[in-house]
């Protein structure tokens, strides 16, 4: 009995872990699927330029990123795609052992679940159009003297994942260290 219950006790472990690491990848899962959904709906009834007014502080629209964030290389000839798709590519590999090694760690592996579906939507983009698909524009008064006419650059649901991912990885480590310093 006491071998039974010894060798239980150490497949629960593994199987939470198991767990864990397929809601992780869920999360990533929707986020991707959440994004590339947006996309498919932008493509299929915007032309490239097209805006549609939502308030005065927002509109859908079609723009074409063929660099990084900000447009960060955008002209730079047509390497910066593949160099791009490979820091994905490497990225989400990386993201994927980080959740294998830390599945409960929740906020950890909530934002590297963010993360990883981030990067593989944008990834997905260059893979299939050669640039990425952004469909998210916010212009506010008070931009108007770091952004044209106050429009902070489109984005799309993928870049909003990733960045709800670097705020959730911040907050870990500032409460990680909290923890470590009492």
């Amino acid at each position: 009995m006491a071998a039974t219950r010894s060798r239980n006790s150490k497949r629960r472990p593994a199987r939470a872990s198991r767990d864990s690491l397929v809601l992780w990848l869920g999360i990533a899962a929707l986020w991707f699927l959440f994004d590339q959904f947006t996309k498919f709906l932008i493509l299929g009834h915007y032309q490239l330029g097209d805006s549609t007014y939502v308030t005065s502080f927002f509109n859908v629209v079609r723009v074409h990123n063929y660099g990084a964030a900000f447009s960060f290389l955008a002209g730079a000839g047509g390497w910066q795609r593949w160099f791009f798709m490979g820091i994905g590519i490497v990225a989400a590999c990386f993201m994927i052992y980080m959740l294998v090694r830390h599945p409960g760690q929740r906020l950890f592996s909530f934002a590297m679940a963010s993360l990883l579906g981030g990067a593989v939507g944008n990834v997905l983009d260059r893979v299939l159009h050669g640039y990425v698909v952004d469909s998210l524009d916010f212009h506010w008064r008070f931009l108007e003297p770091l952004f044209y006419r106050g429009h902070f650059p489109a984005f799309n649901i993928a870049d909003t994942a990733i960045t709800i991912g670097a705020i959730c990885l911040i907050l870990d480590e500032i409460l990680r260290v909290r923890r470590g310093a009492r």
